[in-house]
């Protein structure tokens, strides 16, 4: 029963990892996650609280030498080399991003970047590229695959990848598997459309980029990317 039970306790707590993040986790939820790779069956609840207890957070747990880890009771080796290992790796993960890190500061950049990202594909798909305020790239992802007009959830799905990114700006590009780059009037009016939401979410549309046969259209460069409004008559 008391077996039954902590599987039931460790199945529940990855899948609302695998869901959520760590996003409502306690410090000694957050150990447990790590503790459960180490100790195979054992309730590591007590054993999250007495780290937390023995170092005073989960700042000091982390930072932790392996050997004083081991003095707590219930720490082995793997469990105080599993913990010890997270601020080196994240450190090393930091590090990374700051060498690796690709900024598209042109727009020549930015469709060089839209034309290796599509150029070939036989059918049309749909990217979200999310930046920072610098420019920097923090990701792209596919939002759908299929022609604009059959996908009527775009704007809902670029509103939930540009939060996820925490973007500043994003650029949007889709292809044309025909080889034409032209952009067609339900391009124009989707762009106009998710100019707005972005906008309502103070993100900013920097360009939508068309890919096609060896060449690519930016609709920023040809003054097509935000919608003109229309003159009123005067009085």
């Amino acid at each position: 029963m008391s077996e039954d039970l902590h599987s039931g306790h460790r199945k529940r707590m990855r899948q609302r990892f695998r869901e959520d993040g760590l996003e409502g986790f306690a410090d000694h939820e957050v150990l447990e996650l790590l503790l459960f790779s180490a100790h195979a069956r054992a309730n590591v609840n007590p054993l999250a609280h007495a780290l937390l207890d023995t170092f005073g957070s989960l700042k000091g747990v982390l930072e932790a030498e392996p050997a004083d880890l081991m003095t707590v009771e219930g720490v082995g080796e793997e469990a105080a080399t599993l913990i010890s290992l997270m601020v080196p790796m994240f450190r090393r993960y930091t590090a990374s991003l700051r060498e690796g890190k690709r900024r598209l500061r042109s727009s020549d950049e930015a469709q060089a970047y839209c034309a290796a990202l599509l150029t070939g594909l036989r059918s049309e798909r749909f990217y979200v590229i999310c930046l920072d305020i610098r420019g920097g790239l923090l990701g792209a992802r596919m939002a759908a695959e299929g022609t604009l007009d059959q996908v009527p959830a775009y704007p809902r799905i670029v509103a939930e990848i540009a939060l996820r990114y925490n973007a500043a700006s994003v650029i949007l590009c889709h292809n044309h598997p025909s080889g034409d780059c032209t952009p067609s009037r339900e391009d124009i009016g989707l762009t106009h459309r998710l100019d707005r939401l972005l906008a309502d979410m103070d993100i900013t549309l920097a360009d939508h980029i068309i890919v096609g046969a060896g060449d690519t259209y930016s609709l920023a460069a040809h003054q097509q990317l935000h919608e003109v409004p229309s003159l009123k008559p005067g009085k």
